[in-house]
């Protein structure tokens, strides 16, 4: 079928990598752009307004602000910033995984920690191009998924890697995050992520995992991920909000405090 779930996703795409360049744009002009019906467009933007990825007014859509771009300097700081706190984040995550698991990490600096920690027979399916340079135990299976490399922290994006994601199902899923709160569920401050995140999320058969040191939680960023009701479990540092936690926590969330490593 033409109008399948893939090239809804990849119409979508071009639609917000639009909007992205130009800022704002009229449903004619993306009929034109995108050669589908008025009617398609005016659907699709309803769709990604409602995951909070644009904002729809009469006869059009605006970008929410302009795309965050991360840089070398400050994907550098987003690692060794509360690097002991990550590190047990990390070390906990690994301790959920079982033998022949197959686990889904995505592009976060806290997700790239998980490896050395790892004990089980494991294949990681990761849109995480930094992992080829990560040092991994002989039982850890690795694949790419492919795609547009994105940023200084190589991710890697597009509709070639979220073919790749929906290919598998995994058994767990791990994910970084730059927000997770009650109100917000988990946000993203690029784009380009949200949709790589999402594929995560829908083809997990198991084990929904989000790792965030104590810095992200109650925080929102403009790019929706997902619901809390879309994942089972937070791994965070016994240094977050005490109130934010049960709130998470009466919200449905298993949440498991870790206390920082020693740097």
């Amino acid at each position: 079928m033409k109008n399948s779930a893939h090239a809804i996703a990849k119409r979508q795409m071009a639609l917000l990598k639009h909007l992205q360049s130009t800022g704002s744009c009229t449903v004619p002009e993306f009929a034109r752009l995108l050669q589908v019906s008025e009617v398609t467009v005016r659907r699709d933007l309803e769709e990604l307004e409602n995951k909070q990825l644009l904002v729809r007014y009469f006869g059009g859509a605006r970008a929410i602000e302009p795309i965050v771009k991360e840089d070398e300097p400050a994907y550098m700081a987003s690692i060794s910033q509360h690097m002991g706190c990550k590190k047990a984040i990390a070390r906990a995550a690994a301790a959920m995984l079982e033998d022949d698991d197959s686990v889904f990490i995505n592009s976060s600096s806290t997700a790239l920690l998980i490896y050395p920690y790892i004990t089980k027979e494991v294949m990681i399916i990761t849109n995480n191009g930094r992992s080829l340079l990560t040092e991994r135990p002989a039982g850890v299976s690795l694949l790419l998924t492919g795609g547009e490399v994105t940023g200084r922290k190589n991710s890697l994006t597009g509709q070639v890697a979220v073919d790749m994601l929906s290919r598998f199902t995994a058994t767990k899923c791990i994910l970084g995050v730059s927000g997770i709160s009650v109100s917000g569920g988990i946000t993203s401050r690029v784009m380009e992520e949200t949709m790589i995140n999402r594929t995560m999320l829908q083809r997990c058969s198991g084990k929904k995992i989000v790792i965030a040191d104590h810095t992200k939680i109650g925080l929102e960023h403009n790019f929706f991920s997902g619901d809390l009701s879309d994942i089972t479990h937070l791994i965070t540092d016994t240094q977050a909000d005490p109130e934010k936690i049960a709130a998470l926590r009466d919200a449905g969330i298993q949440v498991t405090l870790v206390q920082a490593e020693e740097d």
